[in-house]
């Protein structure tokens, strides 16, 4: 239990609620999904939610059950209160982090950029901060702020109804086909591959020790605080990284800590591979003695392998790819002012 990480739960329930309400179909808000997120990455030992309750008397009771602590910000002869909600949560959520220093993660529930100086400090206070909103009604300024967020339509146990086709008048144009839902589109693999690729790459070159599997999951979440391996199709990022390895875009090795493995990129048989790709290219292109600029080689490359991609063997770009290339001697790689542009040569020269 000492290890496991104190969290507040901060919930902003207008914006959660309506957003669910107007993003999703009608859908009324669950609690139970976010919390189900949570016990994945510790315990919720704080929870309170923020709103004039008078208008959400059903959820009131679901909140209730589920130990959440309602507090209320009524509004007064019609006038909007959501600013001294937002006040009262940003109030509250700073007097918790000064005053109960074991609570080391704080859940912002809301997609209001308002709350984006609250994450600052936050964070500054040497805590982690999660976000959790609606994905269409989440400002772009809140998610890169946090450690890591939560997309609410994304998680477990949300069920969007699918969208009603819209009624047109019996005149002149014939009703519509019925609106097939549509499920959400599964991201590239091969960007991921790049991605993961590179961000190992980086690891092993600024850290003296291991990359962990764990690591590198903190560390994609650094770049990219929405990233969710589901969102690629896999249900665990252990399932990720085994499926990876498999395309042997990185090589898995039992670690220090069992169930975290270490992370190291293909030896260099495959890297050797490429540059001899590359040279026979050049070669073919330029013959023994000529040279071939670098701007469009990369497409003549995959005229030959057409899923050659250099971030696979964890360079971020094609020219680095290229510089490796020339350092080991596979090629001749010098910048040229008349062509503005690097020329590479079949033969390695000084």
């Amino acid at each position: 239990m000492d290890h496991d990480e104190r969290i507040a739960l901060f919930i902003d329930y207008e914006n959660l609620a309506i957003s669910a309400r107007e993003h999703l179909g009608g859908a009324s808000f669950e609690l139970r999904p976010i919390s189900d997120a949570l016990a994945e990455r510790g315990r919720v030992v704080v929870r309170r939610a923020y709103a004039d309750w008078s208008y959400f008397d059903e959820d009131r009771r679901m909140l209730t059950r589920a130990h959440v602590e309602l507090i209320d910000m009524p509004q007064r002869l019609g006038a909007s209160r959501k600013n001294a909600a937002d006040i009262k949560m940003v109030v509250d959520a700073l007097e918790t982090a000064f005053e109960r220093s074991y609570i080391s993660t704080f859940v912002l529930c809301t997609g209001d950029s308002d709350f984006t100086p609250l994450v600052h400090k936050l964070r500054e206070l040497n805590k982690r901060v999660i976000g959790v909103g609606v994905e269409k009604s989440t400002s772009a300024l809140l998610p890169p702020a946090c450690d890591e967020f939560l997309y609410y339509d994304r998680l477990e146990g949300v069920d969007v109804p699918p969208a009603r086709p819209r009624r047109e008048r019996p005149a002149q144009v014939p009703p519509p086909e019925p609106e097939v839902e549509e499920e959400p589109p599964v991201r590239d693999v091969d960007t991921l591959s790049a991605l993961v690729a590179q961000t190992v790459a980086g690891l092993q070159t600024s850290s003296s020790g291991p990359v962990t599997a764990s690591t590198l999951k903190r560390t994609l979440l650094r770049k990219d605080p929405t990233f969710n391996e589901a969102d690629y199709g896999f249900r665990a990022f252990g399932e990720l990284l085994r499926f990876l390895a498999g395309r042997n875009v990185v090589e898995l090795t039992a670690g220090s800590a069992k169930g975290d493995p270490d992370v190291t990129l293909p030896e260099h048989g495959d890297r050797e591979r490429a540059f001899a790709l590359l040279r026979s290219v050049v070669f073919d292109l330029a013959g023994r003695d000529g040279a071939v600029a670098l701007s469009g080689l990369k497409n003549k490359v995959r005229k030959v392998v057409p899923d050659f991609s250099e971030k696979k063997l964890g360079y971020r770009s094609f020219l680095q790819f290229c510089k490796a290339a020339a350092t080991s001697g596979a090629v001749g790689l010098k910048w040229s002012p008349d062509n503005d542009d690097y020329l590479l040569t079949a033969e390695s020269r000084g």
